[in-house]
């Protein structure tokens, strides 16, 4: 009777611990962070959610998780089997390139082993850094084909929360408006949401939204708000994911937490990626490019025209020229060997565009490098002549093939020593890191559409301030800054506004688009600073600043601080920058900031610093900006 009363005692226990909701938190290693994963049951099985809580406040709650393959369900139809012990991840790396040269990161990594209703298990892995949340779903295969057809991943961002999301375009090429109840205005129909996405959970607490390692095989994702504004579900771009070994890894997602600042000096996306594949990377330069494109749409085909940028490049020292789209089509007094023999003799390394061909079959030249075959013999054609790397163009979105597109050319021109630039394309998702000769990428409303529409010109000061805390967090941007004249339509920033734009948008090739006359006319000084400005950085600072109305940023490359600033409004502004944390007594500054009208740059050199001018003000024009250089012989 003894012994029965224990076993019902036991069963008893057993079965009030199986009834009870389990919830075991996941904790940053600086305590600030915390990730709570539970199950929501109406029986034996449910949903399993997580919350996000952020120096003991929520800040994303009851957030989905699950996936769907041909022949495995985790939706409603879940539970919490068991869970691993927390592993410890402490990671440092260097980068050629980017916003920081020596990256280090240590999180709490805790596996949440997920059991259907049919006994399979899904394994969610979570790992919890200082500045923000990965985690990926881990899946054993069944069948020898088994594809991944869809994810129940979803973030609940209630309505009156800030957010600044940009409606899904395959190009990524449209804008980040604020809003607080998940539409775009004027456009109601619209629920597709790309990468990054950024929300203001809580007063000054942000949260970036993106996800990371894309490999071999994998699709990228987007965000899906129809059924409901407030729930956003991570939907694949490709239906069509096939899990060919063993165990699968879905992509990172990856949410990044903390103050503005936290969110734009993070290097989480990289941080999550796999390690460099390419070993001898001494060829991998970051540097300078003249553009032919943006004063000239079709200056390519005109050999003369050509000649023009590459002596600007050269008179101003910036080690690169691009030859952009037709070059196959060049003519008056020259073709694209001239150019490039013309370009080497000058000193500047050449680099040329290319259509992917896989999108818009347009302009050429076309077809040369889909084909393993063909796109070797183009690249050997490239590297025994000299070019430095090249620019493809025109992807057709985020599928499986595309994704593995973009790879191939990435792991074949690592032999012939060719950089790469991807435009018209998917945001950079750690490529950076995976594979350093990927420069920069577009996925961005950049300078090039002052030569499409007038929408830019009203809107780019807002924009401008918007992107160091959206889609520049995540990687290069080749937005081409720094055009002081008019396109096709005009630009109303002013030239200072202009002059802070290479710094504050980071990219490994930064291409100079305006014409070289334009160059030429500026005073000696700025010609100066931007014949020697770096394009990859040791250190980057958010000084201040708020999307869509102000940024004050700090890059340092060895132990020179460049610190720029722009005003994304219509209305003049005073924007201050906090230098106790930068400078050395008895340092000097040389700044450059809006004089009278929005076309001149007002000069001051050799500004003494102190502790009474260690916090400065500057005053700037509508759409106005500066630059500061700390320590610097201009």
């Amino acid at each position: 009777m003894k012994l029965l009363k224990i076993l019902c005692l036991v069963f008893i226990v057993v079965l009030f611990s199986a009834c009870q909701p389990t919830t075991l938190d996941t904790v940053s290693p600086d305590g600030n962070l915390k990730i709570t994963v539970k199950p929501v049951m109406t029986n034996s099985y449910g949903e399993i959610v997580f919350t996000v809580s952020y120096k003991g406040d929520s800040i994303l709650c009851q957030s989905k998780l699950g996936i769907e393959t041909e022949k495995q369900k985790f939706t409603t139809n879940q539970r919490i089997k068991s869970v691993s012990d927390i592993k410890y991840i402490v990671d440092d790396y260097r980068m050629i390139t980017g916003k920081r040269s020596l990256c280090i990161n240590k999180a709490s990594e805790r596996t949440y082993f997920l059991e259907n209703d049919k006994g399979q298990i899904l394994r969610v892995i979570f790992r919890v850094y200082n500045d923000g949340i990965a985690f990926k779903y881990n899946l054993d295969t069944i069948v020898t084909r088994e594809h991944i057809i869809d994810e129940y991943t979803t973030y609940t961002i209630p309505r009156g929360t800030k957010r600044w999301m940009q409606q899904y375009d395959v190009s990524y090429e449209c804008f980040f408006p604020m809003s607080t109840d998940g539409k775009l205005v004027g456009h109601p129909e619209v629920n597709l949401w790309g990468y990054p996405g950024l929300v203001e959970p809580r007063d000054s607490v942000f949260m970036l939204i993106t996800e990371a390692n894309i490999r071999r095989g994998h699709c990228g994702s987007l965000l899906y708000n129809g059924d409901n504004p407030d729930n956003y579900q991570v939907r694949l771009a490709d239906n069509n994911m096939l899990m060919q070994a063993s165990s699968w890894d879905s992509p990172w997602r990856l949410l990044i937490v903390g103050t503005l600042a936290d969110v734009v000096e993070s290097t989480l996306v990289t941080d999550v990626s796999d390690p460099s594949k390419v070993r001898n990377t001494e060829w991998i330069n970051s540097g300078i490019a003249s553009w032919i494109y943006w004063a000239y749409n079709h200056g390519t085909k005109d050999y003369q025209k050509v000649k023009d940028y590459t002596d600007l490049a050269a008179d101003m020292k910036w080690p690169y020229t691009l030859i952009d789209w037709e070059w196959n089509e060049m003519g008056n007094g020259g073709n694209i060997q001239d150019a490039v023999k013309y370009a080497l003799k000058k000193g500047v390394k050449p680099l040329m565009w290319y259509n992917s061909s896989t999108a818009w079959i347009g302009p050429g030249p076309l077809f040369r490098l889909n084909k393993k075959e063909d796109r070797e013999r183009e690249y050997k054609w490239l590297s025994d002549m000299g070019v430095a790397g090249i620019k493809v163009d025109f992807f057709s979105g985020d599928s499986v093939t595309t994704m593995n597109y973009f790879i191939d050319l990435l792991e074949d021109a690592v032999q012939y020593k060719l950089m790469l630039n991807f435009h018209g394309a998917t945001l950079p998702r750690g490529w950076q890191r995976t594979y350093p000769h990927m420069m920069s990428v577009e996925g961005v409303y950049g300078a090039e559409w002052y030569n499409n529409n007038s929408m830019l010109t009203e809107r780019a000061a807002e924009h401008n301030a918007t992107l160091p805390f959206t889609r520049n967090v995540v990687g290069p941007m080749d937005y081409t800054p720094g055009t002081f004249s008019d396109s096709q339509y005009p630009h109303i920033t002013s030239y200072s506004h202009e002059l802070a734009l290479p710094i504050i948008f980071e990219s490994a090739l930064q291409h100079m688009p305006d014409k070289p006359s334009v160059y030429y006319a500026l005073p000696e000084e700025v010609r100066k600073l931007l014949s020697e400005l770096p394009t990859s950085w040791d250190d980057t600072k958010l000084l201040s600043g708020y999307p869509g109305v102000e940024v004050v940023m700090a890059r340092r490359k060895s132990d020179v601080w460049y610190i720029a600033g722009i005003n994304g409004t219509d209305e003049a502004r005073m924007l201050s920058v906090r230098l106790e944390e930068l400078y050395n007594k008895g340092d000097k500054i040389t700044l450059f900031s809006d004089g009278s009208s929005d076309k001149d740059i007002f000069i001051e050199k050799n500004i003494i610093l102190s502790e009474k001018t260690q916090n400065m003000e500057i005053k700037c024009l509508p759409r106005g900006g500066f630059v500061m250089v700390l320590n610097y012989d201009i």
